[in-house]
């Protein structure tokens, strides 16, 4: 399966990693950084984390060509602190988020994530959650639909797609991607749609919901900072403003002196903050990533380091 990891070599560049490194990579997806993290850690040890049994199978099998020194621990990264703690593990040199779908996510129609594809509604990257794409799109009310519509794709046209959804479900459930695509395009003006795509909003905004993506990041940058050794550091993949927003702030809060303490000389190391930004500016992809994968365009890279 065809994948093509984003911001590899500034990921791992930047991690600092020793060869005893113990690490943690929260999204392990389709194994490309944690396969190239395994290379560099030959005395240390890899936790890795994935809801998506299809995800893990494969990288797996990919893991293993390189070593046998990590485990796969199938749950939400937002469980990180928990689950590690179950194995004795409290402290970690350098953890890693990519955070959005993966492009093999993207690719398999049956997952029902592309707008491009029809398939069923879906949507889950975890097969055993409850709540699909099909389920938000038939049985949330109009309002709930417009909020997260609004919130979470940011679209210009929420409430009269909304309101569309709300009119064609009277007649018949909505279960197909290119079903409720067709019924987005009828609810945006004609000029709107042929700047872009009408539906690519709509369905970040319904993935989003299904697996409550924005609500576990900032929980899950919290133990992610509070597990990190000192000199440990903690990166983050972004790949849109409301992602990238959370983990700007997060970082921001962590690593700001106190207003009363700013400016002055020498200051006392207890008095300073414990971490530091590594990025003042986000990295992003060079001109030739992007060619050689389209996807990589809207990536944004951040690293903060626990400094005491």
């Amino acid at each position: 399966m065809k994948h093509i990891s984003v911001l590899l070599e500034e990921c791992i560049q930047n991690l600092n990693l020793k060869e005893d490194s113990v690490v943690v990579d929260a999204t392990l997806g389709y194994g490309g950084h944690s396969r190239d993290i395994l290379t560099r850690i030959k005395k240390g040890f890899l936790f890795a984390f994935d809801q998506d049994g299809e995800a893990i199978r494969h990288s797996t099998n990919r893991l293993k060509e390189v070593g046998t020194n990590f485990t796969i621990i199938k749950t939400n990264f937002c469980h990180m602190k928990e689950e590690l703690e179950k194995v004795g593990v409290t402290k970690v040199d350098a953890v890693l988020f990519d955070l959005g779908v993966s492009s093999p996510q993207l690719d398999d129609k049956r997952r029902g994530f592309s707008y491009h594809e029809d398939a069923k509604l879906d949507m889950r990257m975890d097969q055993e959650n409850p709540l699909s794409a099909y389920e938000v799109v038939n049985h949330y009310s109009k309002s709930e639909l417009s909020r997260i519509f609004k919130e979470y794709g940011e679209a210009e046209f929420a409430n009269n797609i909304a309101r569309h959804i709300e009119m064609y479900r009277k007649e018949k459930p909505i279960e197909t991607t290119l079903e409720l695509v067709e019924i987005i395009k009828q609810a945006v003006p004609l000029k709107k749609r042929l700047k872009k795509h009408p539906a690519k909003q709509i369905f970040q905004a319904i993935r989003i919901e299904v697996n409550h993506e924005l609500d576990v990041i900032k929980p899950a940058l919290e133990q992610a900072t509070s597990l990190l050794n000192v000199g440990g550091r903690v990166a983050v993949i972004t790949f849109h403003s409301l992602e990238d927003r959370i983990v700007k702030r997060y970082f921001n809060e962590i690593t700001k002196e106190d207003e009363k303490i700013k400016g002055i000389p020498n200051i006392p190391k207890e008095y300073l903050p414990d971490f530091k930004l590594i990025t003042k500016k986000t990295i992003v992809p060079q001109k030739e990533e992007i060619e050689n994968n389209n996807r990589a365009r809207s990536a944004r890279l951040r690293i903060v380091e626990r400094v005491k």
